[in-house]
């Protein structure tokens, strides 16, 4: 019922041609989603699973299908669609979908319903699944955004349900870790917002010399060299703080500790990202000077993490916190690459986004499963799981050589094009970061051996391997593994168009 329900979907797509307003659907579809779970009784969860599964899967499957009939070489901006909000400021309603954004849109639409799939909640399922769905129409409203103001809104729209998410339903200290990440993000995203106000009313693109929040018409502005500097700061902190990068990063390891397995996973998966990608979108296009001046500073702190994540990871006990502390060092990689400020570097970079989401959202599925079983985190109380459950075992190794970089996987693609470019930028910090490929390969082996291998005890002994339904969650995941990794040409081409329109600049 529900694989037929997806297949028109699409067809109705494709049936309305252009005149269907794809982009719009994309973050209507689970927003339509979040609104039908509140309608229905608390009495309901069934139904409150079924709607929040159907809503991001629909929008997972539109996304497919904007993937299908996207044009390879056009770099500009595709299914483009807007509408006048507030006309004396020249805010609009504004989505378009070009190569930077269109790998993060599919990437969207296959992680949340996968996260949502995977686990479920141990209680108050209707605000659960509410938040959930409403976060998957930020993540994708961010993506797609045109509008500054509009990408601000969805920007921040994404920071309530991880909130709710992790101070709710999380674990341990979940209010601490919820407060701190909301505290973070909040402070980055006040100098984002007086960078944005400033830069419109500074850029007066709009008709007749009136302020414009629209992002094609701003980046025309005649910025002098200190304004540019400054504007460029506020956008930096802001996405600095969602990467997270060294040393603004603190709040990560708490909030994915405590944070319940969905919210791990589209944390890693998704919302890491959009850090990255608004440095891409909007620091290096709306700021050329200002990227070419910061950019050895974000070379050193993006090297720095990629070490520092390493070795702290390298430290932990506890088997989720040594995957958060991944993502700093493994999200460093993408900060060098998009500073690197070449073809080169930037494709790796936006690789590096789309493979960390597959294989850290695999890896915190995977994790999820295995507290249902032992409700622990703790390696030393995990020793010998391998002997009870080989294809749980198997499946983790697999996505954990992802996670290393190991080359014919996904992980390695985006690494190796991220450390290319940054060795054509400045050969000591591609050198440096290199270390980063050593110390994952110390951290996760050495994780893997001391939970998976040796003489399991009676808890560990009595594990169950993965069901079929558990199995299934992880195909679409380990096949794009795989695939990416013996086969990334296909992201590639429909990448570098717009990553050369990017580096060229307006």
């Amino acid at each position: 019922m529900i694989a037929t329900l997806l297949a028109q979907v699409a067809n109705a797509a494709e049936t309305a041609g252009p005149e269907f307003p794809i982009l719009p659907a994309l973050v209507f579809v689970p927003l339509f989603g979040a609104v039908a779970i509140l309608l229905v009784p608390a009495t309901r969860p069934d139904m409150h699973r079924l709607l929040a599964i159907v809503s991001s899967a629909m929008s997972g499957v539109i996304s497919l299908y904007v993937l299908k009939v996207f044009e390879v070489p056009d770099p500009g901006y595709q299914f483009v669609s807007e509408v006048t909000w507030i006309g004396s400021l020249d805010i609009r309603f504004s989505l378009g979908i070009d190569g930077i954004s269109l790998f993060l849109v599919v990437l969207t639409g296959i992680i949340f319903p996968l996260a949502i799939f995977a686990a479920k909640p141990e209680h108050s399922e209707k605000g659960y699944y509410f938040w959930l769905t409403l976060l998957m129409a930020g993540c994708m409203g961010v993506f797609l955004a045109l509008d500054l103001l509009l990408f601000f809104l969805f920007f921040e729209i994404t920071l309530v349900p991880l909130y709710m998410l992790i101070g709710k339903w999380g674990h341990g200290r979940r209010v601490y870790a919820a407060t701190k990440f909301f505290i973070f993000t909040m402070l980055g995203s006040m100098f984002m917002l007086v960078s944005i106000v400033a830069l419109a009313y500074i850029a007066k693109a709009g008709p007749g010399g009136t302020v414009s929040f629209d992002f094609r018409k701003v980046v025309e502005a005649d910025l002098s060299t200190g304004t540019g500097r400054w504007l460029f700061l506020g956008f930096a902190v802001a996405f600095a703080v969602k990467t997270p990068m060294w040393p603004v990063h603190t709040w990560l390891p708490d909030a994915h500790t405590e944070a319940p397995t969905a919210g791990s996973i589209d944390l890693a998966g998704i919302l890491l990202k959009l850090g990255t990608f608004g440095f891409l979108r909007y620091g290096l296009f709306l700021f050329p000077e200002a990227s070419i001046w910061a950019a050895p500073a974000f070379l050193a702190l993006g090297t720095i993490g990629i070490v520092y994540g390493g070795i702290v990871a390298a430290m932990q006990k506890n088997l989720k916190r040594l995957v958060a502390y991944s993502s700093v060092s493994h999200m460093g990689f993408a900060i060098i690459g998009l500073f690197a400020l070449n073809v080169e570097g930037i494709e790796g970079a936006i690789l590096q986004m789309v493979n960390h989401g597959i294989i850290t959202g695999g890896l915190f599925i995977l994790l999820g499963y295995l507290y249902s079983r032992r409700h622990t985190y703790e390696m030393s109380e995990l020793r010998g799981i391998q002997r009870s459950a080989p294809v749980f075992a198997g499946i983790f190794m697999l996505v954990m050589l992802a996670s290393v970089g190991l080359p014919g996987l996904n992980g390695f693609v985006g690494e190796f094009l991220a450390l290319l470019g940054t060795f054509l930028a400045n050969h000591l910090w591609a050198i440096i970061a290199a270390t980063g490929g050593i110390l994952s390969s110390l951290y996760l082996l050495w994780a893997y051996q001391r939970a998976f291998h040796g003489i399991p005890d009676e808890k560990n002994a009595r594990f169950a391997d993965l069901k079929l339904n558990e199995r299934l969650v992880m195909v679409p995941l380990l096949f794009l593994i795989v695939l990416l990794g013996v086969y990334p040409k296909p992201l590639l081409e429909r990448i570098e168009p717009s990553v050369r329109a990017t580096i060229a600049g307006p």
